[in-house]
């Protein structure tokens, strides 16, 4: 515990903090389709949800090494760093909530660290190869596979029920649904609570307190679980209702597809070390569910804004880690307390402004357009 620094332990809680975000703003990819379609309760779904994403914290560590000691080089990174990156992903994370954009935390937190490490240790601190072959690559063809994949079997789903009688298809989907969303939520889990441990495992090699090629101790992968599965439950509403409600009209068998497709290709990613956006494949999956019914309408306007919110997250979060990188790299102990203050005070904000046109368990199918309004008059953002 020697090694176990102040700034250590900052490092540690605030990571823990991103995970937290991570839950609420990701609760949206197991439940959103099953609350739309009203196979679960809003609140019975978030309880689920964190509780199994508790437990997929404790499945696989994979993804977790590729954090730790794959797309940046853990001999040149420092706590400090670390920090920084977090502050990046944290803020992007909280922006991206209030204006109900289904973004990915993962890549948040990539850019956040990829940023920090960049200012801080200089271009040779990022692995670009393995940047590109564990998280570009697979940011691009896993919403296309997740889409495909729910596309196809809601197809077949329709085209085998179509002779049965719809309250029957209905009620069978819904039923499927709380199996297939509850399995996403323990991929969830898997993958993202993994991000976290690999990000604490990285400090406790910079510090020291961990060999270069260690694995996350247990609790780590404990603490993880338990942040983003409180997260989790306090659901991301504003998420939920974008992706549930925002991109298509969801029916049960649609719902049950694109959850199906979803768990299929996060759980495989996981067990390879490939660190998934769980949004982008939910969100592909949903979109693929909403091609395969006839007639289905698909809002492409939010699928726009939503893709643009994927293209700028990476680069966002690497901008903030980078400033935030050199404020503490030049500030030393004072720098660190200075990036904390702002960063308090610009969630702060963001939750304040959340209040004006709030989204809860008891809305969130609410049909009616959801408006998030900053402290000017001006409209920053709509979410159907």
């Amino acid at each position: 515990m020697d090694h176990i620094t102040f700034l250590v332990a900052v490092v540690i809680v605030t990571a823990l903090a991103f995970d937290f975000t991570n839950g609420f703003h990701d609760t949206a990819n197991a439940m959103a389709t099953s609350i739309a379609t009203g196979a679960l309760k809003p609140r019975t779904a978030v309880l689920i949800s964190g509780v199994l994403n508790i437990g997929g914290a404790f499945l696989s560590t994979e993804v977790a090494k590729t954090i730790s000691g794959g797309i940046v080089d853990d001999t040149l990174v420092t706590p400090g760093m670390i920090f920084a990156g977090l502050v990046g992903a944290i803020l992007w994370n909280l922006l991206t909530w209030l204006l109900g954009l289904p973004s990915s935390s993962s890549h948040a937190l990539f850019g956040g660290l990829i940023g920090a490490v960049w200012v801080g240790a200089g271009e040779h601190g990022v692995h670009v190869d393995k940047v590109v072959e564990k998280v570009l690559i697979p940011a691009v063809a896993s919403p296309i596979v997740a889409g495909v994949a729910a596309l196809l079997a809601t197809y077949l789903a329709y085209k085998i029920t179509a002779r049965a009688r719809q309250d029957s298809v209905t009620k069978g989907f819904r039923l499927g649904q709380i199996a297939s969303a509850s399995l996403v939520s323990l991929a969830h889990g898997t993958n993202d609570a993994q991000k976290t441990m690999g990000v604490i495992t990285l400090t406790l090699i910079s510090a020291g307190a961990l060999g270069h090629d260690a694995g996350p101790p247990v609790w780590v992968i404990a603490s993880a679980g338990l942040a983003i599965g409180l997260g989790t439950y306090l659901g991301g509403w504003r998420i939920i209702r974008t992706m549930g409600k925002g991109l298509t009209d969801i029916q049960s068998p649609q719902g049950f597809a694109a959850e199906a497709a979803a768990t299929t290709v996060i759980l495989t990613s996981a067990h390879l070390g490939f660190a998934l956006s769980t949004t982008q494949v939910c969100s592909g999956g949903i979109l693929g569910a909403g091609l395969g019914r006839r007639l289905a309408e698909v809002r492409w306007g939010t699928a726009g804004r939503m893709v643009i919110a994927w293209l700028v997250t990476l680069p966002a979060a690497a901008l903030v880690g980078g400033v935030s990188a050199s404020v503490v790299k030049h500030g030393g102990t004072f720098g660190t307390v200075v990036i904390a203050l702002c960063a308090a005070a610009v969630a702060a904000f963001i939750v304040l402004a959340s209040r004006r046109n709030p989204v809860r368990a008891d809305n969130v199918n609410d049909a009616h357009e959801v408006t998030v309004r900053a402290a000017a008059p001006t409209t920053v953002g709509t979410v159907a």
